[in-house]
């Protein structure tokens, strides 16, 4: 009794000492956080740095002598010589050109009517400050340059840096490029609409009616999903162009634009918004509806008071996704967005058409803000929609309803027709010999000869990376959810490591493949080998699309029972033997999933690598988008197709291996 004395002493805490499996689990954290440190937060860091990196010469710094045949004369600094000269301000010299010359200061070699005989100039200041050259050889700090009257020309100097809020500034006083994010939002929110209005319809059909034929309409709904987006934009085109098969339905309007950009998203995200519906949709409770039923309620109005409110979650959360993944959207914008701009063509025309890194940087910065935006409402709405669920809910059984089933299934028809539309139309593109004049099938486009931007060589650069992203993106990505999941102690880690798993969701591939270049093509960065590689596409695709894949693997881990690791604790058996005899084998079809989902993204993405790759790295999505641009309309289709019948090839080799690993999976059935 003495010990429960008031007064004694507590006894000390005792913490348990880390063994050999907490100090192999903490070292891949930190590894695997090292990488999405090197491969996101870095290079998104460096570019937000970039973007307030304004061109501006250092006046202050230069001094500036001419000799007009009496000895040398000095004029002080450029900053005081500036009036005099002509000069405008720092930072407006510097965008109209990076680069002044001696002959831009004294045009025709003199120096007001006299003719000169020599200039001299002198940096003094650091790299910050610029760079000055004669005959493209840099001139050490503080050393006098000189120049003749017929060398003026090689006298130069170059631009230097300052950080400021001078490129912000700069592009909201551009009304053309302000313009963009009003187009941007209006795309965005008009294709939300449509999208979800069309998807609901769809998923109501598929979950909450015994219409005929579910299965084949939730297949033709996943089509969207294994071709690029550009598809889309080149079978409208085809439908709707200047020699669009169905011109006329266009009544004199132009489907370049907006209308173009709006049909082509609605059509690559509506699965998306189809697949969290009708996950909304399946986790109903049944007894709700037999409630409203014994109260004798009206079909309408059980379903704004029942259906739609316990179905609001998944749809609020599948606007945003649409939202989120419209604003972002590249490929059909730049197809067939015409004159009209959007964000995301913004940063590619800054940086490939007028290679204006910084400003393409500010662009980025922009796009990312309602990106994540959307992205923290989503997790926030998902996180309430999981809080719904119940031990007690009954799963809901429809009932059949003959002219409920025959509206549901007419409406399934017309969204797969249209779906299956423009994939034909693409198609049938890709086989005539020469649109509209020339319709007889031929197989010529397929052969990719005198195509620009890449064939055959291009489609098997995809196939490579996509299998190397497959592989090793689950690998990391596995393993990572493991440790998150399962790991004991180190909490902060894991919890650092879960942080930035999440991260890619928000960031948009184009900025990704900006924030790449400012970061692996910095010359200083011993990460600069991997520029232009293989290795940084593969990269790239694998933090691209981590968060999906993370979760897919963190819902299959949650689903094991914890005691696995406490009884293998228990037994001293380590936690490889439990990784790889246990856990592995249990979510084997988990793993097979992510790795079927990074190999169809990793063919079809165009955005996180447009930026990114080399003559002898270029990519089948990309080929395609360059052939466009070429006017190489039915190489890029026939391109787009064979993504396509790749991807559903890979889809069909991954329903094989899921069924043969239902053989292992017997126990899950009781």
């Amino acid at each position: 009794m003495a010990d429960l004395a008031l007064g004694a002493p507590s006894a000390p805490l005792i913490r348990p000492k880390a063994g050999r499996d907490d100090r192999l689990m903490l070292a891949f954290v930190l590894m695997i956080g090292a990488y999405l440190v090197v491969s996101l937060a870095l290079p998104l860091g460096f570019m937000l740095w970039k973007s307030a990196e304004v061109r501006a010469f250092a006046y202050g710094v230069v001094e500036l002598q001419v000799d007009v045949g009496q000895g040398f004369l000095s004029l002080g600094t450029l900053e005081e010589a500036a009036p005099r000269l002509g000069l405008a301000d720092p930072v407006d010299q510097a965008r109209r050109s990076a680069s002044l010359t001696a002959a831009q200061l004294f045009p025709d070699a003199r120096f007001g009517e006299r003719p000169l005989s020599a200039v001299r100039m002198r940096l003094s200041g650091g790299a910050s400050d610029g760079v000055l050259e004669l005959g493209g050889k840099a001139a050490a700090s503080g050393e006098w340059v000189e120049a003749g009257p017929r060398d003026l020309r090689r006298l130069v100097l170059r631009a230097g840096t300052i950080r400021s809020l001078g490129n912000y500034i700069a592009y909201f006083s551009n009304p053309a490029l302000t313009n963009s994010i009003v187009n941007s939002l209006v795309v965005s929110l008009s294709t939300t609409l449509i999208t979800v209005l069309a998807a609901f319809g769809f998923a109501y059909a598929l979950q909450r009616t015994c219409m005929p034929l579910k299965g084949l309409f939730r297949t033709i709904a996943m089509v969207p999903i294994l071709v690029p987006s550009l598809l889309a934009g080149l079978s409208l085109v085809y439908l709707f162009g200047n020699q669009g098969l169905l011109k006329g339905l266009m009544m004199g309007s132009s489907i370049y634009g907006a209308p173009g950009i709006v049909a082509g998203c609605v059509f690559f995200t509506f699965p998306h918004a189809f697949l969290i519906i009708a996950t909304a949709l399946a986790i109903s409770d049944a007894r709700l509806f037999e409630a409203a039923r014994a109260l004798r309620t009206s079909p309408t109005r059980t379903f704004f008071n029942v259906t739609l409110p316990g179905a609001r979650y998944g749809v609020i959360s599948a606007a945003f996704v649409v939202f989120t993944l419209t604003i972002t959207e590249f490929g059909v914008p730049k197809v067939v967005g015409g004159d009209y701009n959007v964000l995301a063509v913004d940063i590619y025309k800054q940086v490939v058409g007028q290679q204006n890194f910084a400003m393409g940087a500010v662009v980025s910065v922009i796009l990312l803000v309602p990106a994540v935006i959307a992205f923290v409402v989503d997790r926030l709405v998902t996180a309430r929609q999981v809080a719904l669920l119940t031990a007690r809910a009954v799963p809901y059984a429809p009932s059949r309803n003959r002219a409920l089933d025959a509206s549901a299934f007419l409406f399934c028809c017309v969204v797969a027709g249209l779906l299956l539309l423009v994939l034909g139309v693409a198609q049938y593109a890709s086989l005539v010999k020469f649109w509209p004049y020339n319709l007889t099938l031929s197989f010529a486009h397929f052969a990719f000869e005198g195509v620009d931007g890449g064939g055959w060589e291009s489609y098997f650069n995809s196939l490579r990376m996509a299998f190397y992203v497959a592989v090793i993106g689950t690998a990391v990505v596995f393993v990572g959810a493991y440790l998150v999941e399962k790991g004991r102690g180190f909490a902060a880690a894991r919890a650092g490591l879960h942080f930035l798993a999440m991260m890619p969701m928000a960031i948009p591939g184009l900025v990704l493949g900006l924030a790449y270049i400012f970061f692996f093509n910095d010359r200083a960065n011993p990460l600069n080998v991997v520029y232009g590689t293989m290795a940084i596409l593969v990269i790239s695709s694998i933090t691209h699309f981590y968060t999906v894949s993370h979760l897919t693997a963190l819902t299959a881990l949650k689903a094991m029972d914890k005691e696995f690791e406490a009884v293998a604790a228990s037994l001293k058996q380590p936690v490889t033997r439990v990784f790889t005899r246990v856990t592995l084998p249990v979510c084997l079809p988990t793993a097979l999933d992510i790795a079927a989902y990074y190999f169809v993204n990793a063919m079809t993405t165009v955005s996180a690598v447009v930026f990114l790759y080399a003559p002898s790295t270029t990519l089948a999505a990309v080929a395609a988008l360059n052939m466009d641009d070429a006017g190489q309309i039915q190489g890029a289709a026939a391109m787009c197709m064979l993504i396509f019948y790749t991807n559903l090839g890979a889809r069909m080799v991954h329903a094989l291996l899921s069924r043969g690993l239902a053989r292992t999976q017997a126990w899950r059935i009781r």
